[in-house]
């Protein structure tokens, strides 16, 4: 069975991941006969009420929260290689571009939590299929942008895609519930709740995504 890597950045669309593609997603690598290897870094969160959007002052720990939403069976991304896995995906979530990285507040001068970018530049290095839907594929262009001139979507954001092209990755609009597939560097990407108004059509493109990227192992 494919081994899928999974990787979240908390527990909750404003400071983790969002929850409805990080389920749609494991549910789709299920679906399509794959095995899901959920991981998140060790490091600290903002935690955001939920109900006001305001932080609570609260820290919690990005592998902690994440553990929510994988039911306790997660790793710690520091012990995961490429070589144990056939393919990686990123859920969205401002967690993606708060956690994992600092696209969220510096754009193309984000830097990146130093396991994320090692396992990512593994993966790439390895020519292993990766996936990443709404905001993570900013995180993709932040590791891989200089040395690969990735070709990504977060949908049709334009101040967005600017930072993602500054990285020297090229943003491609995208319909919601459609994917932009990177042949050469064997990358997939979709908008997600970046445009989605129903949940629906998140399920679309991620299931679109996660069956491109498990074809491309």
């Amino acid at each position: 069975m494919k081994k899928i890597g999974v990787v979240l950045s908390g527990c909750g669309v404003y400071d983790g991941s969002e929850i409805h593609e990080a389920v749609l997603t494991l549910l789709a690598i299920d679906r399509n006969g794959a095995e899901a290897v959920c991981m998140a870094p060790q490091a600290d969160l903002a935690v955001i009420n939920h109900l006001t959007s305001q932080e609570t002052g609260e820290k919690r720990d990005v592998l902690v929260e994440s553990a929510r939403i994988a039911r306790g069976n997660i790793r710690d991304i520091k012990g995961v290689s490429a070589a144990e896995l056939d393919a990686i995906l990123f859920p969205g979530g401002f967690g993606a571009a708060k956690n994992l990285c600092t696209f969220a507040m510096k754009g193309a001068a984000a830097t990146v939590n130093p396991e994320v970018a090692r396992l990512l530049k593994e993966m790439a290095a390895a020519g292993k299929p990766i996936g990443a839907v709404c905001i993570a594929p900013a995180l993709i262009a932040a590791v891989l942008g200089k040395d690969y001139s990735p070709v990504v979507t977060i949908g049709t954001d334009a101040g967005t895609a600017a930072e993602i092209d500054k990285t020297g990755a090229i943003h491609q609009n995208c319909p919601v519930t459609e994917i932009v597939v990177d042949a050469q560097n064997k990358l997939v990407t979709s908008p997600a709740y970046m445009l989605a108004t129903r949940i629906t059509e998140v399920a679309d493109g991620i299931e679109k995504c996660v069956k491109e990227v498990i074809a491309l192992i």
